[in-house]
């Protein structure tokens, strides 16, 4: 069944990092000229900036901050960078609330020196160590599962199935999943896992962009919405069957448009979503 189809951008959420040449204040202004109604804004963005004066400018421009991204990276075979990660990580639920967010996005790393079983471990024992902060400053942790490719350092979370699986086990209101296409398009079982995931309010987040064919970089060369190979309405169709009504979020990194006049990148990112998300 296809979606409704998309009449206007009261859903569309641009991340940061997507116009990654714009300082935040440039984002803001610009999507907000264009209609835009969220923004995920990535730590980086932050930098150098009073965060809670930064939450306000961005309410100013009416845009709804959806999520902080990211947090994660918790497994290591070295104790100390287990403990770093957390601090960090704690830092992080800090800026969240000091920014006016109730969201961080996890992802949630990977050691190539241990098992990736070691390494789910260490990401669950991580996570339940940061609810009491999670829960006191009102932020939800997004668990976001990565394409395999990314298994052996940027995450040991690799299907929807394990993130469901994962959350289930943590048994908190206050972890949940990030479902980013990019990531999880190929997935036979992806339909069911979608409907696991809502049926136990876990699915928090809904990330979009599309797959080059070819791909000539595995991190760095994300598709506009339309150009690739991904069938974004089906799964958009899936989300939104499980009563999922928050923010379509387009994250794309890509040099080659980074590269490109961004005004003209934004307008290109309206027209992907519009027609072909």
């Amino acid at each position: 069944m296809s979606p409704s189809p998309i009449t206007d951008l009261s859903k569309l959420c641009i991340h940061t990092i997507t116009t990654k040449p714009w300082a935040i204040e440039e984002s803001a202004k610009n999507f907000a000229a264009a209609g835009v109604k969220g923004i995920t804004v990535w730590r980086d963005a932050l930098a150098g900036r009073n965060i809670k004066h930064t939450g306000d400018m961005l309410r100013d421009h009416d845009l709804s901050i959806v999520s902080l991204c990211r947090g994660g990276f918790f497994p290591s075979i070295d104790p100390a960078k287990r403990q770093a990660a957390l601090d960090d990580n704690r830092k992080a639920i800090e800026e969240a609330y000091e920014l006016g967010t109730k969201l961080i996005v996890l992802v949630c790393g990977a050691d190539p020196g241990q098992s990736l079983e070691d390494s789910r471990q260490q990401i669950q024992d991580g996570i339940e160590a940061l609810i009491p902060e999670a829960s006191a400053a009102g932020v939800q942790l997004a668990i976001e599962p990565l394409h395999p490719m990314y298994a052996d350092t940027r995450s040991a979370i690799n299907t929807l199935g394990q993130a469901n699986d994962m959350c289930e086990a943590i048994k908190s209101p206050w972890v949940g999943v990030a479902v980013d296409v990019y990531h999880l398009w190929w997935d036979s079982n992806l339909e069911r896992e979608i409907k696991r995931c809502g049926a136990n309010n876990h699915l928090l987040a809904f990330h979009i962009c599309d797959w080059k064919s070819p791909t000539v970089d595995m991190l760095n060369d994300r598709g506009l919405m339309g150009e690739g190979c991904i069938p974004l309405k089906k799964i958009r169709s899936w989300v939104e069957a499980t009563g999922f009504n928050g923010f379509r979020e387009v994250e794309i990194f890509s040099t080659e448009y980074w590269q490109q006049d961004q005004a003209q990148f934004l307008q290109k990112i309206i027209t992907g979503y519009t027609q072909h998300s």
